[in-house]
């Protein structure tokens, strides 16, 4: 079945609400990305839309409202006839919608999908936000002994810094370098530099993770339409092709990961991505991998195929995942420099990739003549990962 999606899938247009602390409401967030989209596409009549999925990971506990896929098409004006429905995968659930409506216009359940990813994460009490994103990580086994995310990725990073030399200094220049990308980014929450001494000398969160390691709390949506590689040509002469797609899952709570330092699952989905896409790591022009905290980006450098194990640090070092070094990671500023709305990073990160290949973004960021992307996700105590590769052509060297 997942063999099928391959250059059978494009997304041909992308739509994208400003991110950061918005005095906007969970619907207004979604509105404001449709509308962006609908913009992008002046001639799409959204009767042809027959499909809605949207990525959102705890609407219920952060916007108290639940059965948001309805709402969304009754907001954007949509009567979609073929998919309703909502996706949930924490952290990945944006990409998660993607997935979701690549399988159906695959398999000809759905011809004109739209995907949008929205969160609204800032409430008036940072407790009550905390709370509700501790539920992402296994509450009743991991909450009584503190274990949310921070605590966590700082556990990992300790582990990685014991096992491998890993340094703070290294994990500063991710974000010293996804904060420099940021500052391109009309739509990112960060939008001025972070020097790598001032992340070094920010707040302690959970050692040694300091204020500018840990990505924002974040309000925002984004959006993009999904059909058929046939299809596409109506909309747009560049679209971003689905390549390659792999998924996996190993352990739910802290004592069943594989490990701590190794993301098997990272391991396994980008392997079986490249392997569809009949591509190896060293042919991707640029990732937009999951920076959550610095040292995610890091792990990822090793796990999905760029270095190897216990290098990444020396591989940030070397200037190799730089817009202009051997392979960009998140030119569009990562999470770190973007923000993480839970639902919409993953759309996000794929709105990027199309815009790269229509050269649509300030060339400050431009990955010059970009042919390859990856995008990638994790979700939970990174026992989930979820990669999609795409092409600027449905075939490689097409």
């Amino acid at each position: 079945m997942m063999s099928g999606l391959k250059g059978k899938v494009a997304v041909v247009a992308a739509g994208h609400s400003r991110w950061g602390i918005r005095n906007a409401t969970w619907r207004e967030l979604a509105q404001e990305a449709g509308r962006e989209l609908f913009k992008a596409v002046p001639d799409l009549d959204r009767k042809d839309i027959d499909s809605l999925f949207v990525g959102a990971a705890e609407p219920e506990r952060f916007a108290f409202q639940s059965h948001v896929a309805p709402l969304v098409a009754d907001m954007l004006g949509l009567k979609p006839w073929r998919v309703v429905q909502r996706t949930e995968l924490a952290c990945s659930s944006g990409q998660s919608a993607v997935r979701s409506a690549a399988m159906a216009v695959a398999t000809g359940m759905s011809e004109i999908a739209l995907c949008i990813g929205v969160e609204k994460m800032n409430l008036p009490n940072m407790a009550e936000a905390q709370t509700s994103m501790a539920c992402v990580l296994d509450r009743e086994f991991d909450g009584p002994a503190g274990a949310s995310a921070p605590p966590f990725f700082a556990l990992t990073a300790q582990r990685h810094m014991h096992e491998y030399g890993t340094t703070e200094e290294q994990m500063a220049l991710v974000s010293e370098k996804n904060h420099e990308n940021s500052t391109s980014n009309p739509y990112a929450q960060f939008q001025k530099p972070v020097p790598r001494d001032k992340v070094m000398s920010s707040r302690m969160v959970a050692p040694p993770l300091k204020l500018f390691d840990c990505s924002g709390i974040t309000d925002g949506a984004a959006a993009v339409l999904v059909t058929s590689a046939e299809r596409a040509k109506e909309f747009t002469d560049q679209a971003a092709y689905i390549l390659g797609s792999g998924q996996s899952a190993i352990g739910g709570n802290l004592a069943n990961l594989a490990s701590w330092t190794t993301w098997e699952p990272a391991k396994i989905a980008s392997h079986e991505a490249y392997k569809m896409a009949g591509i190896e790591a060293s042919d991707l022009d640029f990732v937009e991998a999951h920076d959550c905290f610095s040292i995610s980006e890091i792990i990822e450098y090793e796990d999905l195929g760029f270095c190897k194990k216990g290098e990444g640090g020396k591989f940030i070092e070397e200037g190799n995942p730089y817009i202009g070094g051997k392979i960009p990671f998140n030119p569009r500023g990562g999470l770190l420099g973007m923000g993480h709305p839970f639902g919409a990073t993953g759309i996000s990160q794929i709105a990027e990739v199309l815009w790269q290949f229509q050269s649509k973004v300030p060339k400050k960021r431009q990955v010059a003549g970009a042919e390859l992307a990856m995008t990638h996700n994790l979700s939970g105590a990174a026992n989930v990962h979820s990669v999609l590769v795409w092409g600027r052509a449905p075939t490689v060297g097409g």
